[in-house]
């Protein structure tokens, strides 16, 4: 009944809206973000994976894997500031989630955007942008995914390892946080990886294994419904933010010791098989390929080097490091995207890119105009998703991202410049003080040493000096994107 319910009330929602109506060629736009993945984890992205991903895979197959792309951030608020906003988080408060709504009301978000031209918005799963939660749980949440512009929204406030624990509807809590729920862990693993989380107050309603598969039901449930929408039907943008395969590891019974990466690579296989059951819906009501489907992950892996060792699977990939970290495996991302007849099948690109591009491509994809102040950060690679602009015309010329620690990070070409030293992040060490004489910060050429182990901070100071100044330079403006 609860479902039936919630259908009736979404349908009158969109039926209520009026909008703008969307040029008859706007596909539908599926954004489908996973949680905690590495670049190392899907078999399209290493062919070593110990991990089997025939859905990812087949999304590769069928369409445009990027191998430069980059999150907004190494952890997952700030990775999803960027997201929505197409600004470089450093110049917002996303890091004040916990506090309040961190994206601001006045600023234009990717769902508003599309909204504006004319399309139906929807958002399953973790929002993790804060809330202006109001004393108790019967009043509204006011600041989340539909007062920044989702139509509807189910999900939760943040990860499945930080209480509380409870479902939202709209701005509702489903159920109040009552039960205290006590703290959890995993022998043979690190204390933040495993059946990890933390002790607080669960909602009844809610069970931390049911989480994943939930938001797969409610996904389909809003496939299903715009399919049976009367009328002339705008398009869909659905964001589904899987939590997954962020701790807790809880696969299901069916998915224990599928994979050859311990509970992690099982959990990983059931995150795979839920993309399926999308991929699988959206082909039944035949929206499938006339949907552009961007599908990638939040941040880099929690995974150690024992990890790599033990179980011969290294979910980083070839890069260094893991999440929160500045080096490449904290927020270089595997990226795909799907749409016949406009992607080409099969192909690949090393565009150098960031989450923050999601928004100015979205714009052009659909006729929007971004004003001065929207999207700051945000460059256009809508040519490079068609195959009408090559390798050697970038998108971008500089690249900017913090780490969870703190580091400052420039990105020229191959070119990548740290202002500290240390990972700035989980990898050890996160933190080194210079010595007297010795580098004061990195400095890589990725494209002679992608693992970032030779530092030549010292041997050439010339482009130390004049990456130190351009990262002043930009961080110091408000936005990059050049203005009409």
């Amino acid at each position: 009944m609860g479902g039936m319910k919630w259908l009736i009330v979404s349908l009158a929602l969109f039926g209520a809206v009026s909008l703008p109506a969307a040029e008859k060629s706007n596909p539908h736009v599926v954004l489908i973000l996973l949680d905690d993945m590495g670049f190392g984890d899907p078999g399209c992205y290493n062919a070593q994976s110990r991990i089997e991903t025939p859905n990812l895979d087949r999304l590769a197959r069928e369409g445009l894997r990027f191998t430069d792309m980059h999150a907004s951030g190494p952890l997952c608020h700030v990775s999803r500031f960027g997201l929505m906003t197409g600004m470089y988080p450093f110049r917002g408060e996303s890091h004040k989630w916990a506090q309040k709504a961190t994206i601001p009301a006045n600023q234009r978000t990717l769902p508003g955007m599309l909204r504006g031209r004319g399309y139906h918005t929807a958002m399953v799963g973790k929002w993790h942008l804060g809330f202006n939660e109001a004393e108790g749980y019967t009043k509204p949440l006011r600041g989340g995914p539909v007062d920044r512009g989702f139509e509807i929204f189910f999900g939760i406030r943040a990860s499945t390892d930080i209480p509380p624990y409870f479902y939202i509807r709209g701005n509702h809590a489903v159920q109040p946080p009552t039960v205290p729920i006590a703290a959890s862990a995993s022998e043979g693993w690190s204390p933040i990886q495993g059946a990890f989380w933390r002790e607080g107050l669960i909602a009844p309603d809610l069970k931390l294994e049911e989480v994943l598969p939930r938001f797969t039901e409610e996904a389909l449930k809003v496939i299903h419904h715009h399919d049976t929408m009367p009328g002339d039907k705008k398009p869909l943008f659905l964001y589904l933010a899987y939590p997954a395969p962020h701790t807790p590891w809880l696969p299901s019974p069916e998915f224990r010791g599928r994979s050859k990466a311990g509970m992690y690579g099982d959990f990983a296989s059931m995150v795979d098989a839920e993309v399926g059951k999308v991929l699988a819906a959206l082909e039944a009501t035949k929206m499938l390929d006339e949907t552009l489907l961007l599908l990638s992950s939040d941040n880099g892996p929690v995974w150690y080097e024992a990890d790599v060792e033990r179980l011969g699977h290294d979910a980083a990939g070839p890069w260094r490091g893991m999440k929160a970290d500045a080096w490449e495996a904290g927020h270089r991302m595997p990226f795909i995207a799907r749409w016949p007849g406009h992607v080409k099948s099969g192909t690949e690109s090393g565009q150098m890119l960031s989450f923050v591009d999601v928004m100015a491509t979205l714009a052009e994809l659909t006729g929007a105009e971004l004003g001065a102040h929207d999207a700051p950060d945000s460059f256009s690679f809508f040519k490079v998703l068609t195959g009408q602009q090559p390798e050697s015309e970038p998108v971008r010329q500089s690249l900017l991202l913090e780490s969870g620690g703190g580091t400052m990070m420039l990105r020229q070409g191959n070119w990548k410049y740290l202002d500290r030293l240390g990972s700035g992040g989980f990898s050890e060490p996160r933190k080194v003080k210079p010595e007297p004489g010795g580098p004061e910060g990195q400095l890589y050429d990725l494209a002679a040493d992608p693992g970032e182990q030779t530092n030549l901070w010292l041997t050439d100071p010339e482009r130390v000096e004049q990456m130190r100044k351009q990262l002043s330079r930009l961080v110091a403006m408000p936005g990059t994107r050049p203005q009409p």
